[in-house]
Order: structure tokens, then sequence, then C-alpha cells
């Protein structure tokens, strides 16, 4: 019996975690921005809780930073914290100001 490979979805399904903390950055970035007029760079200061990740003990798959915060723009990226597919790279999304999602490095 031949079983398909399910790493393509697990990936895709991982993922979703990645998208919806960074969709949650984006809300947080906003809200702040409206109140000082100008982007963080701190995850703390926006009130974004990081949950353990896997290597951590904790169930999140991957880690939560901001790249570069501005008056005008900011950058925040979610990498994720095991190599998902063996491949040696390690999948990696980022959301700007303008809330463009992007998928950087593919699992």
């Amino acid at each position: 019996m031949v079983l398909p490979n399910q790493t393509s979805v697990i990936g895709q399904a991982k993922a979703i975690e990645a998208q919806a903390m960074l969709n949650q950055v984006y809300g947080l970035e906003k809200s702040y921005f409206y109140r000082h007029s100008k982007y963080s760079g701190n995850l703390e200061e926006i009130g974004f809780e990081q949950e353990k990740t896997v290597d951590e003990g904790g169930q999140a798959v991957y880690k939560i930073e901001i790249i570069d915060a501005t008056n005008d723009s900011f950058l925040a990226r979610a990498t994720a914290t095991s190599d998902l597919d063996g491949d040696g790279s390690f999948n990696t999304w980022e959301i700007d100001s303008k809330k463009i999602l992007t998928e950087v490095t593919k699992e």
C-alpha cells in the first residue's frame, strides 16, 4: 500500500499559525500607531505575547519578531523553529504595515 506524502499538507497547516500570529501583530501595530503616531519595534510594547515555541517546551511552531519599525512602517517576521519538511530551510513569513503577507522562505 502506498501512502501519499503528507509533508506539504502538514507544512501548509502549520503555516496558518504563522499567518494568524502575523495578522495579530499587524492589528496591534496599527492600534499602537493610532495612539503614538509611530510603529513599535518591541512586541511587548504593542501587547503581543509570544507563546513558548516547540523547542522551548511549548506548542508554537513559529518565532515572531519585528525586523524593522519606523514612524511610517514596520516589518514583522515569523520563522519556523524547526525544518518542517527536512529540506534544510526554515519556513518564513513576513507582514508589513500595508498588511502584505508574504511567504519569504517556502517549506
